[in-house]
C-alpha cells in the first residue's frame, strides 16, 4: 500500500499530470478522448499520451476503446485510494483533519433562513442549458430550492428559442435574465448546497472552489444554441435539451437529501448526469 501511494502521488506531483486528473474529475462521469484532452489543456498529443499512459500504469484514471478512439475517464477507486491512504495511514484517521463535509449527512448542514437548498447551474453563455434548469427546478420543486443560473463568459443574452420554449411549456418568465457567474462569487451572495455544470465547456474550466464546499455534478449535454439545419430542426434541439433537463431535474428533486450521506448523494448525482 505504501509504494502504490507513493507512486501515486508522484504521478499527481507532476502539474500538467495533475492537470489532466483533476478535468476528468471535474467532467465526471464523462469520458474524453485524448484529443479532446490535450485539447481543453493546450497538450501536444503526443504530451497528453504519455501523462495519460502515467495516469493509467498509477490506477488513478481508466481507458477504454471505443471503434477507433480510446477514452479515458477518472478512476474513483483510485482517488479514493489516495485520500483514504493519507488520511489513515499517514494522519492516523485524525477526524480534526478530515473536512466536515466528507462525514456529514447531505441534510445536516446550515440551510438559507428559508429552510430551502441553494442550487446553482453552470454554463458557459447562461442562455438555454441553464436557464432552462434553473427555471425547471424553480417551477417543479420551488417549495424545498433557490434556483440559479449562471455563465462563466464575460455576457450573454437570453436565446429566443430557449424563452420560447420555456413559454410554451407554461413556466413564469418574469424574473429570468442572464447573469454572469461572478455574481455569485461576491462576499454577499448564497452559499451554494449544490452546483452543477450543464455544459463541457463550463466543466472544463478550473475555477475556484465554492465557499462551503457544495455537493457538485456535471451533467453535461449538447448545446442546442449550435444546432444546424432547417428552423424545425433547430427548435427540435432546444426541445429535447429541455426534455433532458426536466427528465434529470425531476430525479434529482425526488432524492431523500435528509437520508443520503454526501458518498451516497454525490453517487446518485452522477446517476442523474451519466443518463440520456
Amino acid at each position: 500500500m505504501e509504494t502504490e501511494l507513493t507512486e501515486r502521488f508522484a504521478t499527481l506531483s507532476h502539474p500538467q499530470r495533475l492537470g489532466i486528473f483533476r478535468l476528468l474529475m471535474r467532467r465526471y462521469p464523462d469520458s474524453l478522448s485524448a484529443g479532446e484532452i490535450a485539447e481543453v489543456l493546450r497538450l501536444k498529443a503526443s504530451t497528453a499520451s504519455v501523462y495519460l499512459s502515467a495516469l493509467t500504469q498509477a490506477g488513478l484514471i481508466l481507458q477504454r476503446r471505443e471503434a477507433t478512439r480510446m477514452l479515458y475517464r477518472v478512476s474513483l477507486d483510485g482517488a479514493r485510494d489516495v485520500v483514504t491512504g493519507l488520511f489513515e495511514d499517514c494522519c492516523r484517521g485524525r477526524a480534526d483533519l478530515c473536512p466536515p463535509s466528507m462525514a456529514e449527512p447531505a441534510g445536516s448542514g446550515e440551510m438559507m433562513s428559508d429552510g430551502k437548498f441553494n442550487v446553482l447551474f453552470v454554463c458557459t453563455g447562461n442562455s438555454a442549458r441553464s436557464i432552462f434548469a434553473e427555471t425547471l427546478l424553480r417551477d417543479l420543486a420551488g417549495d424545498r430550492f433557490n434556483a440559479f443560473s449562471a455563465g462563466t463568459a464575460a455576457r450573454s443574452e437570453l436565446n429566443p428559442t430557449a424563452v420560447e420554449v420555456l413559454r410554451s411549456n407554461g413556466h413564469d418568465l418574469a424574473h429570468l435574465r442572464s447573469k454572469n457567474v461572478s455574481e455569485f462569487q461576491q462576499a454577499d451572495a448564497p452559499q451554494m448546497d449544490f452546483v452543477f455544470t450543464v455544459c463541457d465547456r463550463a466543466a472544463n474550466e478550473d475555477c475556484p472552489p465554492w465557499p462551503g464546499q457544495p455537493v457538485s455534478g456535471h451533467w453535461g449535454m449538447v448545446d442546442p444554441v449550435k444546432a444546424t439545419g432547417t428552423e424545425a430542426e433547430r427548435h427540435l434541439a432546444f426541445r429535447q435539451a429541455y426534455g433532458v433537463l426536466r427528465h434529470r431535474i425531476t430525479a434529482f428533486a425526488a432524492l431523500p437529501l435528509a437520508a443520503l450521506d454526501r458518498a451516497s448523494l454525490q453517487r446518485r448525482i452522477d446517476g442523474i448526469g451519466a443518463e440520456a
